[in-house]
Parts: structure tokens; C-alpha cells; sequence
């Protein structure tokens, strides 16, 4: 991932080197002056291909995905105020309730799951969004 310099505006965006990224325009992570937080939709796909395992294996890697963004900004964790899941499957809520516990147990952010039709690759099953806060920057 690259740091990209703050705007004007003072908001900071970080991008993760993806193919979508330029063809789509979005970053990986923005921050906002506020200290909010917001790391986009992040999948299982780590070093260009997809984590073996299932709907469990899928989570962690994703949500890994993010923090790994979250790093870049000096946060971690235990920054995260609220997480999306999507998914493809009502028979995954348990397995990737799990993960997400196993990472966000002792934080507790406010948390959805979503049960969506699919991802542009139909392999994928979840995907991830997560905003944290850090608090205002001076």
C-alpha cells in the first residue's frame, strides 16, 4: 500500500496497488481531518490471489486486508467504530461472525451483515469494510 499525500482539504488517502483502484477511481483508505476513518471494500485476495478455505478463511485474510490499511495510518484494531460484512450466503453468518469476534471481540464496533447476490469474482463469499477513529488530528 502507498500513503498518498493529504489534499488541501486535509484528507489523506491510501491506495493498496490494486488493479480496480485507477480504473474505477477509490482508495483502499481515506481519513478524514475529523480522524474518521474508512477502509473500503477488502476481499480475501492477498499477493494477487484468492485465500483457500472457506466463508471463515475468506473473513480473516479480508479483514486482515484492512487493518493491514489501517496500519499504513498508524491505527490498528482497536481504532475500528463500526465494520460491514457482506456476504454471499446466509449459511456463512456464523463462521464469519467468528472471525470477526476473534478480531473485534474487546472492541465491539457497530457491526452489520449484509447478504448480498455476489462479487465481481464468484469465488469470493465476503467482503469488508471498516471505518475507525483515531480522533482529531492537530
Amino acid at each position: 500500500m502507498s500513503e498518498g499525500a493529504a489534499t488541501g482539504d486535509g484528507v489523506r488517502r491510501i491506495a493498496s496497488g490494486g488493479p480496480r483502484e485507477e480504473s474505477i477511481g477509490c482508495s483502499r483508505a481515506v481519513e478524514l481531518p475529523n480522524g474518521l476513518v474508512l477502509v473500503s471494500g477488502c476481499t480475501s485476495v492477498a499477493g494477487g490471489r484468492i485465500a483457500e478455505g472457506g466463508p471463515y478463511t475468506q473473513a480473516v485474510t479480508a479483514f486482515g486486508v484492512a487493518v493491514d490499511a489501517l496500519k499504513e495510518l498508524g491505527l490498528g484494531a482497536e481504532h475500528v467504530v463500526r465494520t460491514r460484512m457482506y456476504i454471499t450466503h446466509a449459511r456463512d453468518v456464523d463462521e464469519v461472525g467468528r472471525a470477526h469476534k476473534e478480531l473485534f471481540g474487546a472492541v465491539r464496533p457497530a457491526a452489520s451483515m449484509i447478504i448480498v447476490s455476489g462479487f465481481a469474482d464468484p469465488s469470493l463469499v465476503v467482503e469488508v469494510e471498516v471505518e475507525a477513529y483515531r480522533g482529531e488530528r492537530a
